[in-house]
């Protein structure tokens, strides 16, 4: 939860430098707009205390924060404790690298993303997933900084199921545009994913002739002893246990993706009549 800390700290220190400094501005009535021009440097202070304490993932989600404390008194966010891991933060910034690939932010990716943070994080999480995640997306993100501290981090299993995420929100409007595609390529190569492994999560998506035996990375002139053992290797890999320290909620969302091999797999064992 390294991530997590960081924007604790980060809250605490512009709190501190910020919010605490209210009832001294009262006594300054002869200094008119303090209080605001204070306020508008919140979000560059969080950027920049972020990329101290958190790298590149860090300063994004740091401006991200500060922005949001500048809409507190608005009533436009609530500070709110959550529970907001490293793989989780690490979803919100390549998620908005993915929807801004084609140059603009269509509702259905957002509604998506909306639906999927409810549906796997809850109502509380998601509200505040969400406007971190439009902040985010006003940002330049540096692909090759982010997907580096990511890779440092993150396990290989993990890394998968960020790649299925990510290919699921370049779906959600049902195509994935030759824009999104070069974006998740470049985002697969940096996070250091296999080619095949990528190839297969692709396949779940973007459907082709072959895409059953993309999915269990093998070829069509495979036997069926060779079918039934790519099946077992693919399924070793794509298990939703192996991302079980992530939490309840990623290993519900990594059933997903084990479901698409399986049926990957039902439908070579039907085509080829495999018992």
């Amino acid at each position: 939860m390294k991530y997590l800390f960081f924007i604790l700290l980060i809250a605490l220190i512009i709190y501190f430098l910020f919010y605490r400094k209210k009832a001294a501005s009262t006594k300054s009535a002869n200094k008119p707009g303090s209080e605001a021009n204070n306020k508008s440097y919140a979000k560059w202070i969080g950027g920049t205390l972020g990329w101290a304490f958190g790298g590149p993932i860090g300063a994004l989600l740091g401006f991200a924060f500060g922005k949001m404390y500048e809409d507190m008194d608005k009533g436009t966010f609530a500070m709110k404790g959550t529970a907001q891991g490293d793989f989780n933060l690490s979803l919100l910034v390549l998620t908005a690298a993915v929807m801004k690939a084609d140059g603009a932010v269509k509702r259905s990716e957002l509604d998506y993303v909306k639906r999927f943070f409810l549906q796997n994080f809850g109502s509380e999480i998601a509200e505040r997933y969400i406007l971190m995640l439009r902040e985010i997306l006003k940002q330049e993100i540096n692909l090759a900084e982010v997907c580096q501290q990511i890779g440092h981090h993150m396990d290989y299993p993990a890394r998968l199921q960020l790649m299925h995420y990510l290919f699921g929100v370049a779906r959600a409007d049902t195509h994935v545009a030759d824009s999104e595609l070069h974006i998740l390529n470049t985002i697969g190569a940096y996070l250091g994913l296999n080619p095949a492994d990528f190839n297969s999560i692709k396949a779940m998506f973007v459907k082709e002739i072959n895409s059953a035996y993309k999915i269990l990375e093998v070829e069509p002139e495979a036997s069926n002893d060779e079918i039934k053992k790519a099946y077992r290797e693919i399924a070793f890999k794509y298990h939703p246990d192996k991302v079980s320290h992530l939490g309840e909620d990623v290993h519900k969302a990594a059933e997903e993706k084990f479901q698409k091999v399986t049926a990957a797999y039902d439908q070579i064992k039907k085509q080829r009549g495999i018992k």
